[in-house]
């Protein structure tokens, strides 16, 4: 029986990744991916790049220009390929972008997602559909947690939060920004086809969601684009908090082989922090002393003092309820070898 796979936002840093580890392991892998990002960021936001490298290396793999917020596109190419599993990592996803774009950021994260979920219930409502969501869900709720000031970072003071944050945390009553508010729109709708239809659906709230395949900018892409900074010898520009904000960092690979299990054993309407969890945690002034200790370049920086509206000060992914769930899980890349791929990546796309 043929394994096929769909994946939306296919040219991605997850989307790239999901396709190149589901094809080699045999599955026909059908794609979905119009280079909105290059409309959304210019010609840095170009993911073509990454279509092309897909196309060599997985001759069978089969690119779809399709928009997914076109409806009727969307309801054919379901009805077409009828995957076996569905994931959907085609998003708008920049809080700045959203504010000054926010018809295009909701029809495509909230509408497209819609699109997606009720095609996949006509064609195929047995198959696992997972939506990469994003933990900008919890809105800024997440800075009113008690944190303390160390010399490089913020971090939570409350014990409570020692293992980071469950997906038991509220997700309104909280400024989101647009982007976060339609990522919320999608996340619940995502849920509902679980829980109302019986669909096996599951929605990841990533925490940066990195890997040496991403067209990192500034609007999006944090080490992608800091590590970018650097080897070009850019000004990385500090928004707010000393720059001893904190992020978890996941790896796509880490992220595509959770996928994998989800889609062997799949659940309907769960919700899971995906993230690299505290031992993949980072300020951006730690980021600085990584990279350089990398490359053996000063990280050249200045600091606006103004945050941007619903950034998180802190945000660390518990991970307990994944791996309780799926115990074989757990992350595989750290830190220093993620900054290490990146660089190598960042290095190689500049000389070619």
């Amino acid at each position: 029986m043929t394994r096929r796979l769909l994946i939306t936002g296919s040219s991605g840093l997850i989307g790239s990744e999901v396709v190149a580890y589901f094809a080699s392991e045999g599955w026909e892998v059908h794609g979905v991916d119009n280079n909105l990002r290059a409309d959304f960021f210019g010609p840095q936001g170009d993911t073509r790049w990454n279509l092309g490298r897909l196309k060599e290396a997985w001759p069978d793999f089969r690119h779809h220009e399709v928009d997914i917020r076109d409806r009727a596109a969307v309801l054919a190419l379901l009805r077409e390929v009828r995957p076996t599993a569905t994931v959907h990592a085609a998003a708008q996803p920049s809080h700045d972008l959203a504010a000054s774009r926010p018809f295009d950021d909701f029809d495509v994260n909230a509408v497209g997602t819609l699109n997606m979920l009720e095609a996949a219930r006509l064609a195929c409502p047995e198959s696992p559909f997972v939506h990469m969501s994003t933990n900008k869900v919890y809105g800024d709720a997440p800075n009113e947690i008690e944190l303390a000031e160390l010399p490089t970072r913020w971090d939570f003071a409350d014990p409570a939060y020692a293992d980071g944050i469950q997906e038991t945390f509220r997700i309104d009553q909280s400024k989101h920004s647009l982007f976060g508010a339609s990522k919320v729109a999608a996340d619940v709708m995502v849920q509902e086809y679980g829980r109302y239809f019986g669909m096996p659906t599951c929605c990841l709230r990533g925490g940066c969601l990195t890997g040496p395949n991403h067209s990192g900018v500034e609007l999006h892409g944090f080490l992608s684009y800091l590590i970018k900074c650097n080897l070009e010898g850019r000004t990385y520009r500090v928004f707010g908090y000393k720059g001893k904000q904190v992020r978890d960092n996941i790896h796509s690979h880490d992220v595509v082989q959770f996928m994998r299990r989800f889609i062997e054993a799949p659940r309907k309407g769960e919700v899971y922090n995906l993230g690299g969890g505290r031992a993949n945690s980072v300020s951006i002034l730690e980021a600085f002393g990584l990279i350089s200790g990398i490359s053996g370049k000063p990280m050249r920086h200045e600091y606006v003092d103004q945050n941007r509206q619903g950034d998180h000060i802190c945000y660390i992914s518990d991970l307990s309820k994944l791996k309780a769930h799926y115990p074989g899980w757990g992350i595989t890349k750290d830190l220093q070898t993620t900054f290490e791929e990146i660089h190598r990546s960042w290095i190689g796309r500049t000389a070619a």
